[in-house]
């Protein structure tokens, strides 16, 4: 019988870039004409915000960067003493792998190496990081092709119709909820030799293809296509997260879970002009970890993750689905809550 561990992180692409463009997301709302002056100067903002937005913004960058580097050394600490035989990530894709030609609610890739180039843009410009690797830097981390196969075949038994992909497309960019959380668990730089099998979820779902993924100002929303076919409901992740954990227990591996994602995102939550998240609802969801009671977690509808810009905690739908079944219990976590950075950052061990 197989052993699983449960574990959650963050994949937040400005824990990559040096401190001074982790606002970016920020001011790309603030630069929205749509986006009333008095709001700019503070209307409306929560409770708390008005004090992190007066820090120098790279002390507080800085700050926020010690909070999320040790939460991912935690969690490469702990998965590193499980000593997986696979590690199984749920991450979102953003119009890289999945565009207009087909869009799967979730899916398995199995290959034998992933390979991605973080710091080349597709069009070719390089990206700022902080390690001052160079924009060819190409990062090969193995997979575990066996394991990928017979998840997904479990799965599709067990009535999930999940694609599977056998290889990635080389002429379009590698989910960066997959290649960030490796780099991210790999922050030193010593190696990541752990199999890895990702795991897609379509968290965007009605933004996939009509934001292409990412950030869209209120001012353009008249101008944008209409709205695609929804993600997996919360209900669906669950349930897809007690099956994965069932396919490892049924494996003779010991199978690590990770769920990838920040959680409420400014540029999602409309209700806070796309530029501050939705930090009560995010309260919720981690009051009811830490407590045990996955009530709220359970009651979560796909309307409501969306209005509170959750949609990438979808991953983290999958997590709690996997731990409740395959019998787990929360032995440490820490949630790290801002307003100016876009979105807030959940770490956890689940044994």
């Amino acid at each position: 019988m197989g052993e699983v561990l449960g574990l959650g992180m963050t994949h937040f692409p400005p824990l990559g870039w040096p401190d001074e463009l982790m606002d970016r997301a920020l001011q790309f709302g603030f630069a929205d004409p749509a986006v009333p002056e008095a709001v700019r100067q503070g209307e409306g903002w929560p409770e708390g915000m008005r004090e992190e937005f007066d820090r120098p913004r790279q002390e507080a960058a800085a700050d926020h960067r010690a909070a999320m580097v040790a939460g991912c050394e935690k969690v490469r600490a702990e998965l590193d003493a499980f000593a997986p035989d696979v590690v199984v990530i749920w991450g979102d894709d953003q119009y890289e792998l999945f565009r207009e030609d087909v869009v799967p609610a979730f899916c398995v890739v199995a290959t034998e190496t992933l390979s991605f180039a973080p710091w080349r843009r597709p069009d070719g410009d390089p990206v700022p990081n902080v390690w001052d690797e160079s924009p060819d830097t190409v990062f090969e981390v193995p997979g575990h092709v066996a394991f990928g196969r017979a998840l997904a075949a479990s799965l599709i038994r067990d009535d999930f119709d999940v694609a599977y992909a056998y290889e990635t497309r080389v002429d379009r960019p590698f989910p960066h909820a997959i290649s960030n959380t490796v780099l991210f668990l790999d922050y030193d730089r010593t190696g990541f030799p752990h199999p890895v099998v990702p795991m897609t979820v379509n968290c965007y779902g009605s933004l996939a293809i009509s934001r292409r993924g990412g950030m869209a100002r209120i001012a353009a929303d008249g101008e944008t296509a209409a709205l695609d076919p929804p993600g997996p409901s919360p209900r669906r992740c669950l349930d897809i997260g007690r099956a994965v954990a069932r396919a490892a227990q049924a494996s003779d591996l010991r199978v690590a879970l990770i769920a990838s994602s920040s959680w409420s995102h400014g540029f999602l939550h409309d209700a806070g002009w796309r530029i501050y998240p939705d930090n009560a609802s995010d309260r919720r969801y981690y009051e009811a970890l830490t407590s045990g009671d996955h009530t709220p977690w359970h009651e979560a509808t796909l309307d409501g993750v969306v209005d509170s810009g959750q949609q990438e905690m979808l991953n983290w739908f999958c997590l709690v689905g996997a731990v409740e079944e395959a019998g787990l219990s929360l032995e440490w976590s820490d949630y790290v809550e801002t307003f100016v950075f876009n979105s807030n950052k959940c770490f956890a061990v689940y044994r």
